[in-house]
């Protein structure tokens, strides 16, 4: 039959909304399984721009200073250019510091500081190199009771849970399990191509996204001493890349010339290439009794505007009050955990249609009607009273969701705060 574990809370997947809400739920006394197919964090990761909100987030958790430390690089906002014209500015020094720039942040540094917090309180199991195999229901549809992992040796653990959090990303194996649709739309429908370079002293300070006839390039620093490159071609432009690495180096020196000695030094090969899956989706399911949906696993995003990983922070954030609340009652029921569905699906919303507004103003195309009004709308959110409140939307979000620290009742060194009684002995 293999191990079994009795928990409170079973996390599945340890990117930063797992790992989030892990140490948020940990704070407020109640015991956390945190399922992780890969070890030491050896996979791929993709965004790392850290928006304000999702700094926050972070902050108040205590894990944003740690994570910097390790690396990162601030920019102080987001440039549209087109024949190396800027024509958008998007200045993050308008708003309050200290959240005022963005982050270029590796994941890793995030991932090994918030795993580093939960190692310190208690209540705390992690199973790194385990996969979900099968959630733990009476019958499909019945309320979920925990999950069936498996680990390197194909060894089952059943773990017991009050709720299972699906917290592993936009191909969720938790959803699936679940008969959930990922909810599969069109809001990002461009190919996107990503690599880095070798950049000493090459540092912009900003995301700049340079526009080209038939495709945009977003360059921006990164840690240590990189840049990063993201670039977007019209639907199988990516496909066609295939005609050759010396092609598609002199198609990008053209849209980046201050950058095409790197580019012919360092871009040798089809392989130092990473072609990204950048589908959006929005189940229209994220809570069952016993069962929640995360961050990419509810809702995934393009890549336009670096909202990814905020919208997954913040989800978490929204998430703890009400599954403390609902451990608390005895009631993890769909209906308790509605409440977080409800605040956090038109946030996510509100992302896809801002993605296909800015998809259109990377992208150009149409009439010269068309043209002459993007760039007006673009002096507007330079210039403007108007463009200060674009930006701190774009940089905070719809619902700028912040932590419940004063739900947090656990310190680090195991100090039991007043408040909420941590759960210890039950399940819920």
């Amino acid at each position: 039959m293999g191990e079994e574990l009795d928990t409170d809370v079973c996390v599945i997947g340890a990117g930063p909304a797992g790992l989030a809400l892990t140490l948020m739920l940990l704070r407020s006394g109640i015991r956390v399984t945190l399922v992780e197919r890969s070890t030491g964090f050896r996979r791929d990761f993709h965004g790392e721009l850290l928006q304000p909100g999702g700094q926050r987030v972070l902050d108040e958790l205590g894990t944003l200073a740690g994570a910097a430390a390790r690396g990162a690089a601030s920019l102080r906002g987001v440039q549209i250019l087109e024949r190396e014209q800027v024509l958008l500015d998007i200045d993050y020094g308008r708003l309050p510091a200290p959240y005022d720039h963005l982050l270029a942040l590796p994941q890793p540094h995030v991932l090994q500081e918030l795993l580093a917090a939960c190692h310190r309180l208690p209540g705390f199991t992690a199973l790194e190199g385990h996969r979900i195999a099968a959630l733990l229901e009476k019958r499909p549809g019945s309320p979920c009771e925990g999950a069936v992992v498996h680990g390197p040796d194909r060894a089952p653990v059943t773990v017991r849970a009050a709720v299972v959090v699906g917290a592993d990303g936009r191909f969720s194996k938790t959803r699936a399990l679940a008969g959930i649709d990922a909810g599969r739309c069109t809001s990002f429908v461009h190919d996107v191509v990503r690599f880095s370079l070798h950049a000493p002293r090459r540092a912009t300070g900003r995301v700049r996204v340079h526009r080209g006839p038939d495709s945009a390039v977003l360059v921006h620093d990164t840690h240590p001493d990189r840049i990063s490159v993201v670039w977007a071609l019209p639907p199988g432009g990516a496909r066609a890349a295939g005609r050759g690495i010396g092609d598609i180096r002199r198609e990008l020196a053209g849209i980046l010339p201050q950058f095409a000695d790197l580019l012919h030094a360092q871009l040798g090969s089809m392989a130092d290439l990473t072609v990204l899956d950048v589908s959006a989706s929005h189940a229209r399911e994220w809570v069952r009794d016993g069962l929640v949906l995360l961050g990419d696993s509810a809702h995934a995003h393009g890549p336009i505007g670096a909202q990814g990983i905020d919208l997954a922070l913040q989800d978490a954030a929204a998430l703890h009050p009400v599954l403390v609340a609902a451990l608390h009652a005895g009631e993890p029921t769909a209906r308790r955990l509605a409440a977080y569905q409800e605040r956090r699906a038109p946030a996510a919303s509100a992302v896809h249609r801002m993605q296909v507004v800015q998809s259109r103003a990377m992208f150009g195309g149409g009439r010269p009607a068309a043209a002459l009004l993007r760039a007006r709308a673009a002096g507007i959110v330079t210039r403007t009273p108007i463009g200060a409140r674009i930006t701190r939307r774009f940089a905070h979000g719809r619902d700028a969701a912040g932590v419940r620290t004063d739900l947090f009742t656990v310190l680090p060194d195991h100090r039991v705060l007043g408040g909420w009684t941590p759960l210890r002995g039950r399940r819920g």
